[in-house]
């Protein structure tokens, strides 16, 4: 990785990039000190619980502790995440936005522009549940105190927005991932002393033989899980492909065997970014309407139980919709049937496979198998911290730094092989020897 980065940055075009990465990240960084007039970081910390644990502390590390200083950034990326996962359903389901998806780059362009008002409309929405749930707390309730408040959490939401989609365009990376990373990365040193307060003494005692054990535990278990990350994003299923014999003219074409790469991990990490943003919805709802004002009683109270982080139903539901995410995202990003098409037309065939609708449901069967394989190595990786909480109460901010630590191993692998097919793509003699 660090040698890919080194040749990267030999080439002139790629260390303009990184630079404006860097640049946008650093005003993201920045972003996150600039408090909203009115907010008060103590009564967001009194209304949220503490951001040692739970999904408090997951919101937090997304934004960068922009939550936890009450700043301008404090709803983070999450409007525009929902407005993504929304659309792309809706892409599914309604005819219309289909064939926007289907029309190519101006299609694209359009269900991009909607996704930027539906991150309006949720990040006003939110800002408005969160002026509410700190209303109790603010000196000032008046109707000039809510417009002030809403509109620059709104605002502070849609410039990470388009800072993320400057990155992707004109940077290194996907812009949004690229955000969440920084936020994680900027609470590294306090995520290590959470953990180091579970195993170390509070009064500066000799470490017990137990806490020593649970350390070891603790980091062994944190290597073991970037190593298994690593493997699986290099991992992938290649089916063999031959090419027939043609000639054109006075040349002939075609004659070579060559294989189609499908990764086990296709989506990314991306499948646990929605499936957290989906899981910590409900509970974020809960924290703004309720607030200082108390939890809910009743119904209410029982439905909301259920998304508590340690609860079953949550960790259930938080396994299914990794693997849901994994399939959808999946979907989206590989057609067999256009991989078909294409080979059909260019004479390329499977070895004892006939072209066409043979070809693509060959490749539907094998990429359903790897893309299962691929679900169920992120779901149990994701869950794994999170069942260790359950069983060791002690342990419970674990489950924070385990997603965080997926999320951040995913979004390094991926912009480094971004960076790598850039390189390739420039013949970069450097890397190719």
């Amino acid at each position: 990785m660090l040698q890919t980065l080194r040749n990267a940055w030999k080439v002139p075009e790629l260390r303009k990039r990184i630079l404006y990465t860097l640049l946008l990240l650093v005003v993201f960084r920045l972003g996150s000190y600039i408090t909203v007039p009115g907010l008060s970081p103590d009564a967001i910390k009194s209304m949220m619980g503490g951001f040692d644990q739970g999904i408090q502390g997951l919101l937090n590390n997304f934004s960068g502790g922009a939550l936890e200083n009450a700043s301008i950034f404090a709803m983070s990326i999450s409007p525009y995440i929902n407005a993504s996962i929304i659309l792309q359903l809706l892409t599914v389901a309604i005819p219309a936005l289909e064939r926007l998806a289907k029309e190519g780059e101006e299609g694209r362009k359009k269900i991009a522009s909607y996704t930027r008002y539906l991150t309006v409309i949720l990040a006003f929405l939110q800002a408005t549940g969160l002026y509410f749930g700190l209303r109790s707390g603010m000196e000032n309730t008046g109707a000039m105190s809510y417009i002030i408040v809403t509109l620059t959490l709104t605002a502070g939401t849609a410039f990470l927005m388009w800072l993320g989609e400057q990155i992707t365009e004109k940077g290194i990376g996907n812009g949004i991932s690229m955000l969440i990373f920084a936020g994680i990365v900027s609470r590294g040193p306090a995520l290590i002393q959470t953990l180091a307060g579970l195993v170390m003494p509070a009064d500066g005692a000799t470490m017990s033989i137990q806490s020593v054990v649970t350390l070891i535990a603790i980091v062994a278990i944190s290597i073991l899980a970037i190593a298994f990350v690593v493997f699986m994003n290099d991992a992938e299923r290649r089916i063999p492909v031959q090419y027939a014999k043609r000639v054109v003219g006075r040349k002939m074409y075609g004659g070579q065997s060559t294989h189609i790469p499908i990764k086990v991990s296709m989506a990314g990490v991306m499948p646990i970014i929605f499936a957290v943003s989906i899981m910590s919805f409900p509970q974020t709802i809960n924290m703004f309407i309720n607030g200082q004002n108390g939890a809910p009683e009743g119904f209410w109270a029982t439905v909301l139980s259920l998304f508590q982080q340690t609860h079953p139903f949550y960790i259930i539901a938080y396994f299914v919709l990794i693997v849901f995410f994994t399939y959808f995202y999946t979907a989206i990003q590989f057609n067999p049937i256009e991989i078909s098409n294409n080979m059909k037309k260019n004479g390329g065939f499977v070895p004892g496979i006939r072209p066409g609708k043979s070809t693509s449901d060959f490749i539907s069967r094998i990429l359903s198998k790897v893309t299962l394989l691929g679900s169920l190595f992120l779901a149990v990786i994701a869950v794994f911290p999170i069942l260790m909480g359950v069983f060791m109460p002690s342990m419970a901010g674990v489950a924070i730094g385990g997603t965080s630590l997926l999320i951040m191993v995913g979004v390094a692998l991926e912009t480094v092989k971004q960076l790598e097919s850039q390189m390739l793509m420039r013949h970069y003699k450097g890397f190719l020897e």
